[in-house]
């Protein structure tokens, strides 16, 4: 019997796939159906504590809107607050882990007063952190596309683990804005070295790249992925939960990624600023209209 699941409740073991936030049926299996635009995110648990993600926006590459933020968020918290809880995997609906910023979102952001587009910002750099900080371990199994916010979820997790099609890319500012809310976790997951290039250049790289920075830690061919998770997984929960947490932690604390909330304000006001920008302006309409911005260089 599937279960779905309202703020605050916990996630039994054996519940199948249901959206985190809000209340409605339990939908199938995602490689069977595109699940409807209500459940953004999606969650399930086994019998060990293992519980499986899901960002469920298939029909745009698992594009994130403030629908999908809000939903992560809210699941991040409660999972936190469940001690069954022993380990998180992330995965994407489909045929892409994730897009970055859902476009039309944007759009729309464009548009609202500054209170609110800030809270949409804020939600982004906030949804990042606490996957950062999660108290137990926590995997990314990418496939397709990992672009803006996407790779900053790879950043974010213990264990990141991509097919050889994995596509990856920084491209934020080929759209006028900085990508402030996963700048400190890009650093620290690919170097300043790498991220320099990458981040400033926009330019697209593949998974054994993204291995050979350190962004991944294993490429692993479509059929041989669930096998080798399971086999990590299986590694990982002889960890005692206490100690991970301890030492997470204390990784995290050393290398000045646990960042307060005067720090997450900051980057979410740069972030929106950018958003209102003359050139957050232009990236937005040229990429919607499929054109070169403005300040490409003229024949």
């Amino acid at each position: 019997m599937g279960i779905c699941l309202r703020v605050g409740e916990s996630l039994r073991p054996g519940g199948r796939a249901c959206q985190f936030g809000a209340e409605g049926t339990s939908p199938r299996h995602q490689e069977e159906a595109a699940m409807p635009e209500e459940t953004p995110v999606l969650l399930s648990r086994d019998a060990r504590g293992v519980v499986t993600v899901t960002l469920n926006r298939p029909q745009v590459g698992n594009a994130y809107n403030e629908p999908l933020l809000r939903a992560l968020i809210a699941g991040l918290d409660a999972l936190r607050a469940d001690e069954g809880v022993r380990a998180l995997v992330i995965r994407g609906a489909g045929r892409h882990f994730a897009a970055g910023a859902d476009i039309n979102w944007l759009a729309e952001v464009a548009g609202y007063g500054p209170e609110r587009a800030y809270q949409c910002s804020l939600a982004t750099t906030l949804a990042m952190q606490k996957l950062n900080e999660f108290p137990r371990p926590t995997f990314a199994v990418i496939q397709g596309a990992c672009f803006g916010g996407g790779a900053g979820i790879a950043c974010c997790v213990d264990v990141a683990l991509a097919t050889p099609a994995a596509l990856f890319g920084l491209t934020e500012v080929r759209v006028g804005v900085s990508p402030t809310p996963i700048s400190t976790h890009m650093v620290h997951a690919m170097g300043l070295r790498q991220t320099r290039r990458y981040a400033l250049t926009g330019e697209r790289f593949g998974a054994e790249e993204a291995l050979r920075m350190g962004l991944v830690h294993e490429v692993l061919a479509a059929e041989a992925m669930e096998a080798r998770l399971a086999a990590i997984l299986d590694e990982t929960l002889l960890s005692a939960p206490g100690a991970v947490a301890v030492t997470k932690d204390s990784f995290l604390g050393a290398n000045g990624l646990k960042l307060d909330d005067r720090q997450m304000a900051l980057l979410a006001h740069e972030g929106w600023m950018q958003r209102a920008s003359a050139e957050g302006r232009e990236g937005l309409a040229a990429f919607r209209e499929k054109r070169r911005p403005a300040w490409y260089p003229k024949d």
